[in-house]
């Protein structure tokens, strides 16, 4: 059996699809990965044995700056996007028994996967990201918010604004295949029947019509890298540290440094991790330490809260070793979503980005270190799943093979 695996994003994009790819390979699964070209994800393929089908240029570069590209440079992303992606994927495709596609990014896939009569399998990592009247749709950078109360209002609202990005490329391309218009992208794309790779604890589904949604848990790897000599040094010189890191993603001007000073108002000594922001040390105070990537598994359990953009790999990392949360989201993707959760979970704080201070930082924290915050972030941590990769991988080879 032959799979493909596609997405196009961040780290925590292309992770979970590594997870997976190390279980399919563990039941004698071929596996090869359509991802972005950068670096890092090349390495990391190479170090797994999965050939990387590289499409698209470097995301690192899209996030570099601390701004998103305006509505204008991110329509033409996307649309240069979708032309690389029917130019590379038949051939990605070739021999393949089964496509798993991660993300709405993924506008070609389904199409040629249906010219090429392959089995196409849609995947998301948060649950907001399909349509339900439970929740409202995800923040899209660069089109217009829809105006509306009503969580099926601004769904439909949000159909149209991906069938006026994509909708005309979409189908004159399924013209040259010898394939029929489609009338809503987006739900072409999800399919009425997607996976959903969270958690069941932290990220549930409420089951909506329409839609047979298969919830498999999140797709991770045990990581047993230690941490550094000069990490563990600083971390056994005193208290457990507050980390502060915001993974690839690049925050607000100012919120790294205010994050350091609320820490330090608290009494806490204070982690910063670079991440692809290249966040600095506000000064050489002996409470402050800065890192690179290191093992989250290992670090989480051994500092005293999270402070973080609300990305979806750090919010379960966290939340599986206990360890509360200060959710400072991006107004971009799932973030949001997961500062939800948090809160709703009483695992911590979610803050609004535009308006954080470090006065509200600070009572953020208030509440993220208080005993009854640590006491439910400890009891939901026992609860959560580890098998989410396994359950997926062989659910793909029982319907697939």
């Amino acid at each position: 059996m032959r799979v493909l695996l596609s997405t196009y994003g961040t780290r925590g994009d292309v992770e979970p699809l590594v997870a997976l790819a190390v279980r399919l390979r563990a039941l004698g699964v071929a596996v090869r990965m359509s991802a972005p070209p950068d670096e890092e994800f090349a390495k990391r393929l190479e170090g797994i044995g999965v050939r990387l089908v590289p499409v698209g240029p470097p995301v690192r570069e899209v996030m570099r700056g601390k701004v998103l590209p305006s509505a204008t440079e991110l329509a033409r992303y996307r649309d240069e996007l979708v032309e690389t992606q029917f130019d590379t994927f038949p051939a990605a495709f070739d021999g393949c028994d089964v496509v798993v596609a991660a993300g709405l990014g993924q506008i070609a896939a389904r199409s040629v996967a249906e010219a090429a009569g392959v089995p196409y399998v849609y995947v998301s990592y948060a649950a907001v990201h399909l349509p339900s009247p439970y929740h409202a749709p995800p923040p899209r950078p660069g089109w217009p918010e829809p105006d509306a109360a009503d969580h099926r209002t601004r769904w439909a609202l949000d159909a149209r604004n991906v069938d006026a990005q994509f909708g005309e490329a979409l189908n004159r391309h399924r013209a040259a295949l010898g394939l029929p218009p489609v009338s809503n992208v987006r739900d072409h794309v999800i399919t009425d029947r997607p996976w959903l790779a969270a958690d069941p604890d932290l990220g549930a589904w409420r089951e909506t019509p329409g839609l047979d949604v298969v919830q498999t848990g999140a797709w991770t790897l045990a990581d047993e890298r230690p941490l550094p000599v000069d990490l563990e040094r600083f971390l056994d010189a005193g208290s457990p540290p507050v980390y502060v890191g915001f993974g690839s993603m690049s925050p607000a001007e100012g919120v790294g440094s205010m994050a350091v000073e609320a820490v330090r108002a608290q009494g806490h000594r204070v982690l910063v991790s670079r991440g692809w922001a290249d966040l600095e040390l506000v000064d050489d105070g002996k409470d402050c330490f800065a890192i690179g990537e290191v093992n989250h598994q290992n670090l989480f359990g051994r500092v005293a809260a999270v402070v973080h953009h609300g990305g979806a790999g750090t919010t379960l990392t966290a939340a599986r070793t206990g360890t509360p949360h200060v959710v400072i989201p991006l107004q971009l993707s799932d973030n949001p979503y997961w500062a939800g959760r948090v809160a709703a979970l009483g695992l911590g704080a979610a803050l609004d980005a535009p308006t954080t201070t470090v006065e509200s930082l600070g009572r953020a924290l208030e509440t993220a270190l208080s005993p009854a915050t640590r006491a439910r972030a400890r009891s939901l941590g026992g609860r959560l799943r580890t098998d989410g990769a396994e359950v997926a991988a062989r659910r793909l080879v029982d319907e697939c093979r």
